[in-house]
């Protein structure tokens, strides 16, 4: 008599995809409410517009593959990744932009790896860095936070100018967009004035960005959710913010008027969603937990010094990818301990 037999793990999973992405979107809403609630409607509309595309993206690659679409597009993967790529556009971003950044992550940074738990960098971020390598100016062109920009538009006005580029009657880009709070700290300090004095503009908040350190808050407190929840681990968020803060500390007690404090890096630019969010994936980073740590504080190390020294001001994108390529290797050499093995022998 023939028995039904399975490929191991005979165990079932406490967990599955669908499951864990759906907590991940929860996660990102209390982020994503408060950025839109500061740089207006066109963070929605970003969102929309990629997941529409990503989904489409999605659908045509596994007919392509000649695999099931159901199961790939209910999962929320995908989803996930286009989130996370639209918050890190710029609000009232042309409408081909997201589209532009979703499809080339989920078709070249996904698919042509292989899939869902094949890819070797995270599909966001390389649709990101496309986008920041082959469209600067769009890339750059950011909305300042309500309270501090002179104008603010309505949903059918953002949608207007996501899709004509043209703003209303009357309205000019000097009232709605101007340099990020990180943008101004790089520029500024590289041509010798004291951080006492940038800081004074009001782009600047108490610890942070104006604008930009209520988001932050908003992904740290998404972030401490999903460690409670245990859909992701402490060890990359803790260390990639540790790494991150203390080179942050001991360059700003070397010299406080050109380098920031650890507050404002942490809270300004895309650190707490790189560290909770985007490092945090399982299928591009590391596995290992010793391999982690190394893994969170290798990122928080890049970050720091591309956004001090290189032409970037913010390094969140370059810094995981670089750690993603290194990931394989961090892995071979931190091995889980092997159960039933006595210490100190082969």
């Amino acid at each position: 008599m023939r028995f039904q037999t399975t490929a191991s793990p005979h165990i079932a999973p406490n967990s599955e995809v669908g499951r864990l992405m759906r907590q991940v979107l929860l996660a990102l809403v209390p982020g994503t409410a408060i950025a839109i609630g500061f740089f207006g409607w066109g963070v929605l509309i970003n969102i929309l517009l990629a997941v529409a595309a990503g989904l489409a993206a999605e659908a045509l690659m596994l007919a392509l593959r000649r695999r099931p679409l159901r199961p790939f597009l209910l999962d929320g993967s995908v989803v996930v990744t286009a989130w996370l790529l639209a918050v890190c556009l710029p609000p009232l971003a042309p409408w081909w932009l997201p589209v532009v950044g979703i499809v080339f992550a989920v078709v070249v940074a996904k698919h042509l790896y292989g899939g869902l738990g094949y890819n070797l960098f995270n599909p966001a971020m390389v649709g990101y860095v496309v986008l920041l390598i082959s469209f600067p100016r769009e890339m750059t062109q950011w909305m300042l936070p309500h309270g501090v920009a002179a104008a603010s538009l309505s949903l059918p006005e953002a949608l207007g100018v996501v899709f004509t580029g043209q703003l209303p009657v009357g309205l000019g880009w000097d009232a709605l967009s101007g340099a990020t709070p990180l943008n101004a700290y790089k520029t500024e300090t590289g041509q010798g004035h004291p951080l006492s004095t940038i800081q004074q503009a009001p782009t600047f908040g108490w610890l942070g960005g104006a604008g930009w350190e209520w988001v932050a808050a908003g992904w740290l407190l998404g972030g401490l959710w999903m460690i409670w929840r245990k859909v992701i681990s402490w060890r990359i968020p803790v260390t990639m913010l540790g790494a991150f803060g203390l080179l942050a500390l001991g360059f700003h007690l070397y010299d406080a008027e050109r380098f920031a404090s650890p507050l404002f890096h942490l809270f300004s630019g895309g650190a707490m969603l790189g560290a909770f969010f985007i490092a945090t994936d399982p299928v591009s980073g590391s596995t290992t937990q010793r391999g982690q740590l190394i893994f969170g504080a290798g990122i928080g190390v890049l970050e720091y010094f591309i956004r001090t020294f290189a032409g970037y001001p913010d390094g969140v994108a370059f810094a995981v990818l670089l750690m993603n390529i290194a990931a394989p290797l961090i892995d071979h050499y931190t091995p889980a301990r092997v159960f039933g093995r006595e210490a100190g022998r082969p």
